[in-house]
């Protein structure tokens, strides 16, 4: 007689962490019941506005190193930071990318890219593990439409922004003046010898 052989398949079961099951409950939090919103300009919506945003928000984890929008691609929406850092830099035609500076909590991001639907000024990379609420561009247009008086505080955003580039646009600007006027070589004047007086010769 034959005996049949049957495969035993062997299935580990891992439980999940629970600093994710923590993590995924943190961030059902609603944007409208944050103790922080009085402190943070663009989440101090009125109560109206800040529930139609929270029904629009995408709001995820993201670790540290990951990068939320990169220079040059066309913007898909913006992102509103809840917790954690973003480093914001560029890429010169040097090459060598700067850093303009670490955004915080209550930031939005991609803002003037999403308004004018060109692509982002700059990339966004995640420093510190960080909770990011995110909208894309249809539904911010739309949110702006329904919510007019959100206009305002996105003008002061971008008056913010602005005035942020220009602070750091003057200080690369006088950085580069001081080591240009340190790597001048120095010019050392000696006082010029009086005029030695020439004998005329005597004709012969």
């Amino acid at each position: 007689m034959h005996k049949s052989r049957r495969q035993v398949i062997a299935v580990t079961v891992f439980p999940l962490c629970l600093s994710y099951y923590s993590a995924m409950r943190s961030i059902q939090e609603a944007c409208f019941e944050c103790v922080l919103r009085p402190e943070r300009l663009f989440c101090n919506l009125p109560a109206e506005a800040m529930k139609d945003f929270d029904a629009l928000k995408s709001l995820l984890p993201y670790p540290s190193g990951r990068t939320l929008f990169r220079e040059g691609t066309r913007a898909r929406g913006i992102f509103v930071l809840c917790e954690g850092k973003v480093k914001l830099s560029v890429c010169p035609q040097s090459g060598e990318r700067l850093t303009l500076r670490i955004a915080g909590p209550g930031e939005v991001l991609g803002l003037s890219a999403s308004l004018c639907n060109g692509p982002y000024e700059l990339t966004a990379e995640i420093v510190d593990n960080a909770r990011v609420a995110m909208i894309n561009r249809k539904d911010l247009l739309q949110f702006l439409n329904d919510h007019r008086e959100t206009c305002l505080q996105l003008a002061q955003l971008l008056s913010h922004d602005l005035h942020i580039a220009y602070d750091r646009v003057r200080a690369i600007g006088l950085g580069r003046g001081r080591r240009r006027r340190q790597s001048l070589p120095v010019e050392v004047r000696f006082p010029t010898p009086p005029a030695i007086a020439q004998k005329k010769a005597r004709p012969c």
